[in-house]
């Protein structure tokens, strides 16, 4: 029974799953990156970051050598692997050899190749026993041990005070503001003629359009970057302020023009017997009616402009000072770095957080000033 007052369609209960299922998969791997920013490079190599709250169990060598003390014509050395190796919590197993690192259980004694016994206790004590005197370069002993979670934030002092990140940080914005309201306002006035308007060749543009969301980005980045270098913007910020326009043209155009089409009809005729004009009806009717759709569109070309690389490096100056963020976090700090994924999940959760930040605040204050205004 649909349709009832106080019974829900069951088709409700499958959106909420799949609405919840979507939020897990993006929540999951962005609250990995969360905690991986605050590890070390071994720490993520020897556990997942869900184990990070937990002890992890490492393998590490090292010598241990001293004066021995005579005991009954045997050679006693005594002592405990903390006081050289800080930071290491119990050792669960230990060995003397590369091929059986830990083959002996903590507490258990072994034997020595050149004769022997050495025995490690599980709070890092050991006591070695040997015929003859101990050599000065001392034994090599191999060791697990329960390493205590450890958390730093020497990945964020490297990702945000390395040299230049400052001038990447306001670089970014000063391309990706412009790159997100030019195309906005662009298409919202080619949105709204193309849905109400009546001119010769409508059809024909808006199956333009439709089929140029379709054509390769990386197809246009050279010829553009020739056009722009003919008419003297070539490597600039206007020349990227105008290709991310035009990359970002037809997905808004189509977006916009789909949602404005879809508004009731009554209101505009209206308006036009009224004796609004076109730019009047768009300004005071259609443009306040659209702003969800504005708005969403808005989200998407920021979050694609703050996070483009391939776009900023053909269409942008090759020196330093012009890099944005994703680029000097690309050849600057992975370029020498590359194995190290601490560093690697520090700027993809920074490259996520900050626009997350903006549009928080974009929501809290901008958008209900807007909204506010279009009540009035």
């Amino acid at each position: 029974m649909e349709n009832i007052a106080g019974h829900k369609p069951a088709l409700t209960w499958v959106t909420r799953i799949c609405v919840l299922v979507l939020v897990i998969l993006w929540l999951v791997p962005t609250v990995g990156l969360f905690v991986s920013s605050f590890r070390d490079r071994d720490d993520i190599s020897a556990s997942p970051w869900w184990q990070a709250p937990f002890p992890t169990e490492q393998t590490s060598a090292t010598r241990i050598s001293g004066e021995p003390a005579l005991v009954d014509g045997v050679y006693v050395l005594t002592g405990n692997l903390k006081d050289t190796e800080e930071g290491i919590g119990n050792i669960t197993a230990f060995g003397v050899s590369r091929s059986a690192p830990t083959g002996v259980t903590a507490g258990e004694e072994t034997e020595l190749r050149g004769g022997g016994t050495l025995t490690v206790n599980a709070d890092g004590s050991y006591e070695l026993r040997t015929p003859e005197a101990p050599s000065d370069r001392g034994q090599r002993v191999y060791y697990a041990a329960e390493v205590p979670p450890e958390f730093t934030t020497d990945n964020y002092e490297r990702v945000l005070y390395s040299n230049g990140m400052a001038q990447a940080f306001i670089n970014t914005f000063t391309v990706t503001i412009p790159a997100t309201v030019i195309p906005i306002l662009i298409a919202a006035f080619a949105a709204y003629a193309l849905a109400w308007m009546q001119f010769p060749g409508r059809g024909l543009l808006i199956a333009g359009v439709v089929g140029l969301l379709v054509v390769p980005l990386q197809l246009a980045l050279v010829p553009l970057l020739r056009l722009h270098n003919d008419i003297g913007i070539g490597q600039s910020f206007v020349g990227i302020w105008l290709a991310h326009t035009g990359f970002g043209l037809p997905l808004a155009i189509y977006l916009l023009r789909n949602y404005m089409v879809g508004l009731p009809k009554d209101i505009i005729e209206g308006a036009k017997v009224d004796g609004a004009t076109d730019f009047q009806i768009f300004t005071r009717i259609v443009l306040p009616l659209s702003f969800p759709a504005l708005a969403s569109f808005a989200i998407f070309q920021f979050l694609w402009t703050w996070n483009d690389l391939l776009v900023a490096k053909v269409f942008l100056p090759s020196d330093s000072g012009s890099w944005v963020m994703t680029r000097k976090i690309a050849d600057d700090l992975l370029g020498s770095r590359g194995g190290d994924w601490g560093i690697l999940a520090t700027a993809a959760f920074v490259s996520i957080a900050v626009p997350i930040a903006v549009f928080f605040l974009m929501q809290r204050y901008l958008v209900r000033g807007l909204l506010a205004g279009s009540v009035k």
